[in-house]
């Protein structure tokens, strides 16, 4: 039973509404609420502070909240162990990643893996965005830049840099920036992360970091959609090299100024401690490390 009332609560968590859980788990919102108390008296501490508003998590809660995925899913692939054998992978596996890369590339290599592998399913979410890998229950984020959460555990899959660049139609029109400066002529598409516009475009020039602050027409939370209005034509963009390298081979678009990049950030994969060590997450560990060794 604290398995299943573990999982209640991640639902509860997830939906942030005790009704909600229940309704997806198909519970009265009684049995809700006596399964939620059952887990707060077995581990003798409130996990949730209830109002008639909201629920928030005590710090109790969040810390459970880090850990139950991985005790369920331990536990998941202990019972698939013992009743499959060891030699089967097996299991959901939960998969974050950057919208184009996934798109792009992610979701290709899950087909290749889950045909050497099909008694395993994924669930890929796409996001630019910031996401709570514990309350999600993600298994693997894959991610640009450097780890802030210490709490989580990392493998490295390539450098990435920023590029700008533009579509030939554009360049075409508008004629070729020869450097950063140039770009303040030019109509910029921007991403926004987590709230805030990407309008500061940093650069290396006579051999100092310099940040220009740029404008543009379109602005978006989704990096599909800036890569997908550059190929049209419609401005400039910086994106990660991993998006649009297909593109760029292809001529679709065309890097500019890369002589002032500023270093590559890390592509890596992010996931929680002890994830590793689940056979089918540390398959797909070294798919990933695999695929973009290979360029």
């Amino acid at each position: 039973m604290l398995l299943e009332n573990l999982a209640l609560f991640l639902r509860i968590v997830r939906h942030g509404s005790m009704a909600a859980a229940g309704r997806e788990a198909g519970l009265s919102p009684a049995t809700v609420s006596e399964r939620l108390a059952m887990l707060e008296a077995h581990y003798g501490t409130r996990l949730l502070t209830r109002t008639t508003r909201a629920l928030s998590l005590t710090e109790e809660g969040r810390a459970l909240a880090e850990g139950a995925p991985n005790l369920l899913s331990e536990a998941e692939e202990l019972e698939t162990r013992l009743r499959e054998g060891v030699s089967r992978v097996a299991g959901p596996v939960r998969i974050s990643a950057p919208s184009d890369l996934g798109r792009n590339r992610i979701s290709q290599l899950l087909d290749g893996f889950l045909a050497r592998h099909p008694a395993v399913s994924v669930d890929l979410h796409l996001s630019d965005g910031y996401i709570d890998l514990a309350a999600q229950g993600i298994d693997v984020a894959i991610r640009y830049g450097d780890l802030a959460d210490s709490s989580m555990m990392v493998r490295a899959l390539a450098p990435s840099a920023r590029i700008a660049c533009a579509a030939p139609a554009y360049l075409d029109r508008h004629g070729v920036p020869e450097r950063p400066e140039d770009l303040t002529t030019h109509n910029c598409l921007m991403m926004r992360f987590r709230g805030e516009v990407d309008r500061a475009w940093p650069f290396i020039v006579d051999g100092k970091p310099r940040t220009l602050l740029l404008t543009g027409d379109r602005i978006a939370n989704d990096g599909a959609v800036v890569r997908d209005w550059c190929i049209k034509g419609h401005g400039i963009a910086r994106k990660a090299e991993w998006d649009i390298a297909e593109d760029i081979r292809a001529g679709r678009l065309i890097p500019l100024l890369r002589a002032f990049e500023v270093p590559p950030l890390r592509l890596q994969a992010i996931y929680p401690k002890g994830r590793a060590q689940v056979r089918r997450i540390k398959l797909l560990l070294d798919a990933l490390v695999a695929e973009f060794a290979t360029g």
